[in-house]
């Protein structure tokens, strides 16, 4: 057994699929089945029950994970503090960012490249739960989410502000709205994006403190499908508002929420402040809004946008 072999496993563990881990790895499916009989073999363990659409985890594999993220968390920070000594910053940075905020990716990649052009980064379109499960298990060194972090031992850093609107084809009935209540909204058949999402979690929310429930008509995983199935129906959705700016379109209205506002902050997300401080340092001068709370008004992250 190496630290190869159980970063191996750790993705299968986590993916519950060897195609998807293989994914994640960058390695072929065939490759990366046999290294994990290989580690069986060496332990003379069953790590996996397998079935026609998934792998099931043992108990031994169970226990294994256990000991096996401390260990690569330690193998890394090892590393990292080598590289420190040596004079050398790391060279690498996962970053996981919510499908509705992914719009600040392209201009972040440039500035990073600019900024640390031998630094590798690596960028995944993630839900809030993923990113934060991610973190705690050290396959991410950052988040990009929406505040706050729900899982105890993340830390975060607010960004910008944002708001939550209604969005409607030009042709909807509430087009001559400037505003809507989310009284009103909460009677409106919806496309919606899926419950893992934040932004369908967080309008849940705040309806459920009303006493209302969501009118889900649909439901798509892509933000951008959601936005060009409107133009053909009558459904409308809820999305931040700064994503008009990028997705914006003359036959699409935008309408603030009102009775209550519903606010969205959005901020980096991390673990482990003292070993990723110079990236978040570097993240937070690149992406930081002067604006912040003031939705609509130019500032340093227009630039990004």
């Amino acid at each position: 057994m190496d630290f190869r072999q159980l970063r191996y496993f750790v993705a299968v563990y986590e993916e519950g699929h060897v195609g998807r881990a293989a994914e994640r790895l960058s390695l072929s499916q065939p490759a990366l089945s046999q290294q994990i009989r290989q580690l069986e073999h060496s332990l003379d363990v069953s790590l996996f029950e397998r079935t026609s659409k998934r792998l099931l985890p043992t108990l031994a594999a169970h226990t294994l994970y256990n000991h096996a993220l401390p260990l690569l968390d330690g193998m890394q920070q090892a590393r990292d503090a080598l590289r420190n000594f040596r004079g050398q910053s790391v060279r690498t940075l996962a970053i996981g960012v919510l499908q509705t905020v992914l719009y600040l990716v392209p201009q972040l990649l440039e500035q990073l490249r600019k900024a640390q052009p031998h630094l590798v980064v690596h960028i995944y379109e993630l839900s809030g739960l993923e990113i934060e499960r991610r973190l705690l298990n050290g396959a991410l060194d950052i988040g990009i989410s929406f505040l706050p972090a729900h899982q105890p031992g993340l830390h975060s850093l607010v960004l910008y502000e944002d708001e939550l609107q209604l969005v409607v084809p030009v042709d909807h009935p509430l087009r001559e709205f400037k505003k809507v209540s989310v009284s009103q909204a909460a009677e409106l058949p919806m496309l919606l994006l899926g419950e893992e999402y934040q932004v369908r979690q967080i309008w849940q929310t705040q309806l459920a403190n009303l006493g209302r429930r969501p009118h889900v008509q649909a439901e798509l995983n892509s933000m951008a499908g959601i936005l060009d199935s409107l133009l053909n129906t009558s459904l409308a959705t809820v999305l931040p508002g700064r994503v008009q700016r990028v997705q914006g379109s003359s036959w699409l209205l935008w309408k603030p929420l009102t009775e209550p506002r519903v606010p969205l902050k959005v901020g980096l997300v991390y673990r482990d402040a003292q070993r990723h401080q110079p990236a978040l340092e570097l993240l937070r001068t690149l992406l930081e809004d002067k604006s912040a709370g003031r939705p609509g008004v130019p500032g340093a992250l227009d630039v990004i946008i």
